[in-house]
């Protein structure tokens, strides 16, 4: 009999886990403290961007993102099947755009570092941008346009892997909060829950921020994983007629579009821990930086504000596979690219447990590296 696995966690990269892992036939028990899909996913803004968004100092985990960014099309396209779940993946691509010559200048920087990566991404002057899109500020004076960095709506995401999960046989247990895991001699024996115990052979922790809080974890175990805050907002576009179909980037705040006329403007990074609050300071810098891209906004409605607690490690970048405790699992620590990792992440574990080893594109990703050699990588401004 296949012994049971137990995920701590049911954001987009646990629900994941728990889709690959069920549908291969693994039993499979998800245990959330809140809502599924309602912690960091539900906030995030969905784009899909190794490209647009790569920087100097992040050539170690390009790789990973990449990876990821391409199995997303196919990810999509089997969730939708699996669910009957729309999840609005779009293919508009990314405009990272440049609002004076100070501004240019660092663009051309970031340009020219992504194509000595041999990235995908193509220099525009401020007039092929709004060529693009025309509702764009005359400041714009230049842009990188990546044509393969996309989209997906994150909240349409996760109701499609909590109905593909459970289609596939797995448990989700809402409302269920994890008060210790249980380790004995090395090695996990499964989960002290609020009532009661769950025996579990193997326990995956994808709690996201809330990973190193978990009671029970040995402190050579426990991921060094913290939240980082970030503000967002909502307005509403007119559907028929919304005002950009790319995403956007600008020094200041991002633009996301959706289909249904909404428009996502993100985001802060705050080290503030769990600090829920939405701040006037926050939320005026968002809107002064989308409103100079985007002038267009100005009348628009506020529909929505939120607050989401990114899963920052070290180095930004996710902590993934095995643990000295046997049966104990990482995938956390994802910061700004939880969405976007979401499928390699899922394989990677599900290759861990179906043959006992990860694959080689995760292995620079263990707990380990904080150990015995310098960080994979580093996510410079954390946008």
């Amino acid at each position: 009999m296949t012994e049971e696995i137990v995920i701590v966690g049911g954001g987009i990269c646990g629900l994941s886990i728990g889709w690959f892992l069920a549908r291969s036939g693994h039993p499979v028990t998800l245990l959330e403290r809140g809502g599924a899909g309602l912690g960091a996913t539900w906030a995030a803004a969905g784009m899909l961007a190794p490209y647009a968004e790569a920087e100097p100092g992040e050539e170690g985990l390009l790789p990973l993102l990449r990876a990821s960014r391409d199995m997303w099309a196919d990810f999509a396209r089997e969730l939708e099947a699996a669910s009957g779940i729309p999840v609005d993946y779009r293919d508009e691509g990314t405009l990272v755009v440049a609002l004076d010559r100070d501004d240019a200048e660092r663009l051309k920087f970031l340009y020219e570092f992504q194509r000595s990566q041999g990235l995908p991404t193509e220099w525009l002057s401020g007039y092929e941008a709004r060529r693009m899109e025309p509702h764009l500020s005359r400041s714009v004076v230049a842009a990188i346009y990546s044509p393969q960095d996309h989209q997906v709506d994150n909240r349409k995401v996760a109701r499609a892997l909590i109905e593909a999960f459970r289609r596939a046989g797995g448990r989700l247990r809402e409302h269920t909060e994890v008060t210790g895991i249980v380790i004995d001699e090395n090695r996990v024996l499964g989960v002290r829950l609020a009532r009661g115990f769950l025996e579990a052979r193997t326990v995956i922790l994808a709690a996201g921020a809330w990973s190193a809080q978990i009671p029970g974890l040995p402190e050579e175990v426990r991921p060094p994983v913290r939240p980082v805050k970030g503000q967002m907002l909502a307005v509403q576009m007119p559907p028929e007629a919304p005002l950009i179909r790319h995403v956007i980037w600008g020094p200041d705040a991002y633009l996301v579009p959706r289909r249904d006329g909404r428009l996502l403007i993100g985001a802060t990074v705050e080290e503030k821990g769990f600090d829920a609050n939405l701040t006037a300071g926050g939320i005026f810098r968002l809107l002064r930086g989308a409103w100079e891209i985007l002038p267009g906004i100005d009348e628009l409605p506020i529909v929505e504000m939120w607050v989401g607690f990114r899963p920052g490690s070290r180095d930004d970048a996710p902590i993934l596979g095995p643990t000295a405790v046997e049966g104990l699992i990482l995938a956390t620590g994802h910061y700004r690219n939880g969405i976007l990792l979401a499928p390699i992440t899922a394989y990677a574990i599900h290759h861990l447990i179906a043959r006992g080893e990860l694959p080689d594109i995760a292995r620079p990703f263990t707990l380990e590296r904080f150990r015995s050699r310098a960080p994979v990588a580093h996510s410079g401004s954390g946008r």
